[in-house]
């Protein structure tokens, strides 16, 4: 049975390497629902993290030939761990001075931030889980919403630890790899 998977790989901060991981994604028939990549802890290396759907043994499959991609220092599937994920959405809302109050008070129920006011709109800012922000979106739609951004989803492993973390045994690999360049 298809599920949500969550991705987290390491990469070497180079150009070419989202190129490379999401064509074989693609290759491979899956549809990237979300793709987060960001600067991690060390400093030539981001982290990513990806939410696709598939089958466990399709996603696993998947896992491993990201790890055979050169640049990839290491992937893991955190699915089934326990996880801190969170996405952020930028939510541009019709608002005049009728409505401009009731949206606040619900802006203020989901502790988001108005970080933008205009003359007709206002511009929600939003962090939480998917659920929390689809919820948001759903009591806004009602306003009119002019626009949404979001990220997607970024993710972590709960507690001391951390799957997508480079181990000794990763940086050896990581270190043969550089030396087979």
């Amino acid at each position: 049975m298809a599920t949500k998977h969550t991705l987290v790989a390491l990469v070497e901060n180079k150009p070419g390497v989202l190129n490379r991981m999401a064509s074989l994604f693609r290759r491979r028939g899956f549809n990237i629902e979300s793709i987060a990549v960001g600067h991690s802890e060390l400093p030539h290396l981001s982290r990513m993290t990806i939410v696709v759907d598939g089958t466990t043994a399709m996603v696993e499959q998947v896992r491993k030939q990201l790890d055979k991609v050169i640049d990839v220092v290491k992937v893991s599937d955190i699915t089934g761990d326990n996880i801190v994920a969170r996405e952020l959405a930028l939510i541009k809302v019709k608002a005049n001075s009728a409505t401009r109050s009731e949206i606040i008070q619900i802006v203020d129920i989901f502790r988001a931030n108005i970080v933008d006011v205009a003359s007709g709109s206002v511009t929600i800012e939003v962090t939480g889980d998917e659920d929390k922000i689809n919820s948001l979106l759903s009591l806004l739609r009602g306003f009119g919403i002019r626009e949404i951004v979001r990220t997607g989803r970024v993710a972590m492993v709960r507690g001391g630890s951390s799957p997508s973390r480079m181990e000794k045994k990763s940086s050896n690999t990581h270190a043969k790899r550089q030396k087979d360049k």
